[in-house]
């Protein structure tokens, strides 16, 4: 059964405690790796070398469990061909969760839905650019957009399933679903997580937060700081205004940035909740780490559940 400790704290990433996907046991404040080389619409890509700087950093800091995907990429940059730079040998203790479903093309087109006969041929490619010989975790994503979208997704997951019996996935997650999905996914398969869109002010999901804690699934937000849409800072997403004067005043109380008290409050909806809050900033990075240490108080939880987007 998925537990959450905070005994034997070796390094800074190691605050929030630990929780298990599957077999496979994570710090819960991991990296996401979106961001690591910037944005499709960002004038220029960041520096190589700043890229393999964050990832190696994030690793001496303890996260052990990266998010990413084959299709994070710009037309010069392949994020997973970064990590594998970076980090290979990987430690055993490293956990990388890749989604499929999606592709883009080097020049951008997005293509939002695979068929399931098309499913092993990505997983094959995130395998070849991560340079391993299966995946730890895959997690199927759906949908066009940002917005969950209505679908069988019965025979994409069994799809999924016949790969990890075959070997090339360890364990199964899902992506931007409605609860519905993650019922009919549970049908098919054993699932690890779910990674939707959630935060202080994106709280749609607070019911499916609430299913995963009972049935004990990692619950894996993405975007839980700020949206990564165009026009967004360089460091990061562009942060909701709405609750501003709280989150201000809770920060000022700890001596933390607004950023680290989003990333504290999501922490504190459950112990099965993770966070893969992404940069391209090793001070960024630093920040987001150390949020994992922040303990709000009940006065403060309770401030800053009151709010709403």
């Amino acid at each position: 059964m998925a537990t959450s400790t905070t005994d034997t704290l070796t390094t800074p990433d190691a605050a929030a405690g630990t929780w298990r996907l599957g077999d496979l046991t994570v710090n819960r404040l991991g990296f996401g790796a979106m961001r690591l080389a910037g944005m499709p619409w960002d004038p220029a890509p960041r520096r190589r070398g700043d890229s393999i700087a964050v990832l190696r950093r994030a690793v001496e800091l303890g996260v052990n469990h990266i998010d990413t995907a084959a299709f994070y990429l710009l037309p010069t940059r392949s994020i997973n061909e970064l990590i594998s730079t970076a980090l290979q040998p990987y430690s055993d203790e490293l956990v990388i969760t890749t989604k499929v479903g999606a592709s883009r093309s080097r020049d951008g087109e997005f293509e939002p839905y695979a068929r399931p006969d098309q499913l092993r041929g990505q997983v094959e490619e995130n395998i070849r650019q991560l340079g391993l010989d299966h995946l730890d975790v895959v997690n199927l994503r759906w949908g066009s957009g940002l917005v969950q979208e209505a679908g069988s997704v019965a025979e994409h997951v069994g799809a999924l399933a016949d790969l990890r019996d075959a070997g090339l996935i360890r364990h199964i997650g899902v992506s931007n679903v409605l609860p519905e999905q993650l019922t009919e996914a549970l049908e098919v398969t054993p699932v690890v997580c779910v990674q939707n869109r959630y935060g202080l002010t994106e709280r749609a999901d607070d019911g499916l937060l609430a299913q995963c804690g009972e049935l004990g699934i990692a619950f894996v937000p993405f975007f839980s700081v700020g949206a990564a849409i165009p026009g967004a800072a360089p460091g990061g997403g562009v942060p909701d205004d709405t609750g501003r004067s709280e989150v201000a005043a809770v920060a000022a109380a700890h001596g933390a940035t607004p950023a680290q008290v989003r990333l504290a409050w999501t922490l504190h909806r459950g112990p099965h909740v993770l966070a893969i809050p992404g940069t391209g900033s090793v001070a960024h990075l630093e920040e987001n780490v150390a949020a994992g240490a922040l303990r709000l108080s009940d006065d403060e939880l309770a401030l800053l559940d009151g709010i709403r987007s």
